[in-house]
Formats: C-alpha cells, structure tokens, sequence
C-alpha cells in the first residue's frame, strides 16, 4: 500500500543557540504527529552572519542528535574529551543519553547546507552512557538506485546499507536527489513513522500532494513511498523510524518523560551533578 501526504507545512524562521538564524521544520507543536522524532532545524545559509555565532556549551539528556552537514563545516567539542570537525558530507549521530555537555560552531563557508535531527530516546535508555557516531563522507554509500541517486546514512535502500548502525531507536535517514519527472519508489515499515523534507526543488509527493523547497511531508502508514520530481528536478531528506508512544516531558535541551524528571535534569545541572559518566583521558 502506497503512503499518502497526511500533512504538509512550511518550515518557520527561528533563533538558536547564540544568534543562529536557521528554519525549524518541525518542533514542540508537531512532535505528537512524528513520534519518535521531536526536532528538524535547517541552518542552511550563504550569509556566514546567520550561523558563526554558533551553539556554545549546553548541556543534552534523553535524546540523541543527528547532525548532516551537506556543504560547510561545524567544531564541535564536548565534556567527555571528544572534539573534532564535521565536514562536507559528514554525519554526525550523538547519544546525550543520561548527559552531556558540549558545543557546535559552524565555521565560514560559500554556501552553509546543515540539518540536525533530534529523535527521543524510550525511558528504558533516557540514562545510558552517552557515546557518538562520528561519518565520514566516505563511509556513507552513494547509490544509483533505479534513477534517483541516494546517499544512505542510516537503514537500507535496496541492498546497501548504512554505515549508522546500532542505534537506540531502529531509523532510516536518507538522501535523495531526482532528475526532472523521475520517479523514487522505497518501502518502509508498516507502521514507522515517516516525513520528507525537501531541500531544494518540489515534486509529487502522493498523485494530489505537490510539496515544494522548504516544507515537510507527512506520510500516512502504509508499505512503501512514491515520489515524483517536478520539472527542475528535487532534493529531499526521507527519514522514518518506530513511534515509541510514550509521554513527552520537554525543556529547552533536555526531554524526559515525566515533569519530576526534567526537574531533576536541571537540578543536577545547575548543582553541578549533572554528569554521570567520566571524561576520557
């Protein structure tokens, strides 16, 4: 069975970090209909100004973050020892798990082209040691897959998979770019949440739903996607994964499941006990 659009909307400017301009795709007010996912951002931008101000340290629990950067280059550093650069075609998948503390700055480029993706953890992980995935441009396949060309960061499109592996919520994060009127056919499980978002260029996104550079397509359920290039061609993110259907308790950089634990969250941050697991050495 074919998914339909069950909604589509304009991704929104917004205000991050230390005066990062960016367009939030979805948030607090849509989380409920995308489960497990809570957070899209797109800090894509030609003017440096809008991004070098950058996300300096802040803290995370009880998700984990998906940052893809298409052009460009983010820092980032964090309080467990880790730090490095995401470059061009790079991804980075972090577990904040039970806490972390770090900071993300985008650098000076041409053209800036970066999404993050923030995707819950289920209460049974929300405390787990925090750990990262660090992807190289070379580690993610780049596929022709029946005319579409699809870079495969996490899941599997025909028989390539992934290099993202191992994850907390089972996902699929994909990359697709079509030709003028080509067509992209995928499946997805029955039963997993999916959105597209398109990057650059519209296209059909059911036979009665035209989504165009900037909006977010909601699918219904069902097995499979089918999407249409228009006539100047489509780049859209594809992502899905399993609904954990459990309550939300969200604050700023810190999601839970009940108001007593983000409570807790923050008390420990501000006394300082916030951190449970060693820095490496």
């Amino acid at each position: 069975m074919i998914r339909n659009v069950e909604s589509v909307w304009q991704s929104v400017p917004a205000i991050e970090g230390a005066g990062v301009y960016l367009r939030r795709v979805f948030g607090h007010a849509q989380m409920p209909k995308l489960d497990p996912f809570l957070l899209l951002d797109d800090f894509s931008s030609t003017k440096p100004v809008d991004y070098l101000a950058g996300f300096p340290w802040h803290p995370h629990r009880g998700i984990e973050t998906v940052t893809y950067i298409v052009k460009g280059r983010v820092s980032h550093e964090d309080n467990l020892g880790n730090k490095g650069t995401i470059n061009s075609g790079d991804v980075q998948w972090m577990t904040a798990g039970s806490g972390i503390i770090h900071q993300e700055m985008p650098q000076e480029s041409e053209r800036m082209i970066g999404f993050q993706l923030w995707v819950n953890l289920p209460s049974t992980r929300k405390m787990m040691a925090p750990r990262y995935h660090d992807v190289g441009r070379g580690e993610i396949p780049e596929v022709d897959y029946k005319g579409a060309l699809v870079k495969v960061i996490a899941g599997s499109v025909g028989n390539v998979k992934g290099p993202v592996q191992d994850l907390v919520v089972s996902p699929e994060y994909i990359d697709v770019s079509l030709q003028s009127l080509s067509t992209f056919e995928h499946p997805i499980v029955m039963g997993h949440k999916a959105f597209a978002y398109v990057v650059e260029g519209d296209g059909h996104f059911d036979p009665n739903r035209v989504v165009k550079d900037g909006e977010i397509a909601v699918f219904t359920n069902g097995d499979d996607v089918s999407i249409t290039a228009g006539s100047k061609g489509l780049h859209f993110l594809l992502i899905a994964g399993k609904p954990l259907n459990e309550p939300v308790a969200w604050y700023g950089p810190i999601v839970m499941n009940t108001q007593q634990e983000l409570v807790k969250a923050f008390g420990e941050y501000s006394n300082g006990t916030f951190i449970k697991h060693k820095p490496q050495i």
